[in-house]
C-alpha cells in the first residue's frame, strides 16, 4: 500500500508539476504528516522533491527530473482500457492519437500485463448511448476542446431555455453524458453548465485565464447536475401507479420511480406516493403515455391538463 502511495506521489508530481501536501493528502486520502513522511522517504530515495514555504508554496520535481517507472498493475491496465470511449475520442478528432496511444501501451507492457490488458477489448465494449437514440456532434465542440485545452477564453453565442444570447466564458472541461456533450465553464464569478448542442456560435478570443485553483471537473459536474435537478423538480403531485408502469417509468424519470416503488401498496395493487414535478405542462406530456396506467390524484390542474389532452386525442381519433 505506501509502495503504490509513493509511486502515485511521484506520478503526480511529474504530470502535474508544483502541488500542495494538502492536496496530495486529500486525493490519497491519508493526513499531511503521512505526505510529509512520504516526501522524505522519496527524497531520501534520491528523488529530487523540493518545497517551498508560504502561501504560493508546495512541493514538486525538480525541473527536468522524469521517471519512466509507470507501475502499472495488471488491474490497473486493464481498468484504463476499459475507461477508454473511442466514440468521445472520434468527436474530439482525436481518433487516430487514440488508437495508437493504445497500441504503444499494448507494446510497452510486459508480455503477462499486455496479454491480460487485450483482453479486455475482447471481452467488453461501451455504448454510452440510451436504446433509439444516435449519437450528435455538436457543430463546435472541437473549437470549444481546443479552447478548453489552451486555456483560452470564448466568446459564445448560446441559446438556453431562459434566453439567447452572446457571453463571454473561461472553458474549463468537457463531459459526455448519455451520448451528449457539456462544457463546464466560468462566466463571471459563476461556474455553470452549457449544453453544446445548444450553442449557436463559438468564437475563440485572443485571451488566456487562470484556471481556478481548487478546480476538480467531475465534483463541478456532480454539482450542477444536483442543483438543475434540485431546481427543476419543484412542484409536488400524488401519484396513483400499476405495478405494469414501473419498468416504462424507470427509463424517463428515476425519481418519480424511485418514489412509487418504496410507496406501500393499496388494496387494489398500486402504489401512492407524492412525487416532484418539473411542470403541469411537462408532467402532463410525461403522464399522458402512460393511459389509465397512473392516475394523478393531485393537483387539479395537472389532471385538467391531461384531461385537455385526451380530449385532443379523442377528437383526432373518434
Amino acid at each position: 500500500m505506501r509502495a503504490s502511495r509513493l509511486l502515485t506521489i511521484l506520478m503526480t508530481l511529474q504530470l502535474q508539476g508544483r502541488t500542495t501536501a494538502q492536496a496530495l493528502a486529500d486525493r490519497l486520502e491519508v493526513s499531511r504528516r503521512t505526505i510529509y513522511r512520504d516526501l522524505d522517504e522519496l527524497s531520501a530515495a534520491g528523488v529530487p522533491i523540493y518545497a517551498d514555504r508560504g502561501r504560493a508554496g508546495g512541493v514538486a520535481l525538480l525541473d527536468g527530473f522524469r521517471t519512466e517507472l509507470t507501475g502499472l498493475t495488471i488491474g490497473e491496465t486493464e481498468a484504463l482500457l476499459l475507461a477508454g470511449v473511442p466514440a468521445a475520442a472520434a468527436d474530439l478528432g482525436f481518433a487516430g492519437e487514440a488508437s495508437a496511444a493504445r497500441i504503444k501501451l499494448l507494446a510497452a507492457l510486459p508480455r503477462d500485463t499486455a496479454t491480460a490488458a487485450r483482453r479486455v477489448a475482447d471481452r467488453f465494449h461501451l455504448d454510452p448511448l440510451d436504446w433509439y437514440r444516435r449519437p450528435v456532434t455538436p457543430d463546435h465542440l472541437q473549437t470549444v476542446s481546443k479552447c478548453v485545452w489552451q486555456d483560452r477564453r470564448l466568446e459564445i453565442h448560446y441559446q438556453s431555455w431562459r434566453r439567447r444570447g452572446w457571453t463571454r466564458i473561461d472553458p474549463l472541461g468537457l463531459v459526455l453524458k448519455a451520448g451528449r456533450w457539456y462544457l463546464m465553464a466560468r462566466a463571471g464569478l459563476k461556474i455553470r453548465a452549457y449544453r453544446l448542442e445548444n450553442l449557436i456560435e463559438a468564437r475563440p478570443l485572443d485571451e488566456t485565464f487562470e484556471r481556478p485553483e481548487p478546480f476538480d471537473l467531475a465534483s463541478a459536474w456532480r454539482i450542477s447536475v444536483q442543483t438543475f435537478e434540485a431546481e427543476r423538480l419543484r412542484l409536488p403531485a400524488v401519484l396513483r401507479a400499476a405495478p405494469s408502469a414501473f419498468d416504462r417509468l424507470s427509463h424517463i424519470d428515476q425519481a418519480m420511480a424511485e418514489a412509487l416503488l418504496t410507496a406501500p401498496v393499496e388494496a387494489d395493487g398500486r402504489r401512492r406516493a407524492q412525487v416532484m414535478i418539473e411542470s403541469i405542462e411537462r408532467a402532463a406530456d410525461l403522464l399522458i403515455g402512460f393511459a389509465d396506467e397512473i392516475e394523478v390524484v393531485a393537483p387539479e390542474d395537472l389532471r385538467e391538463a391531461l384531461r385537455r389532452r385526451a380530449r385532443t386525442i379523442l377528437q383526432m381519433y373518434g
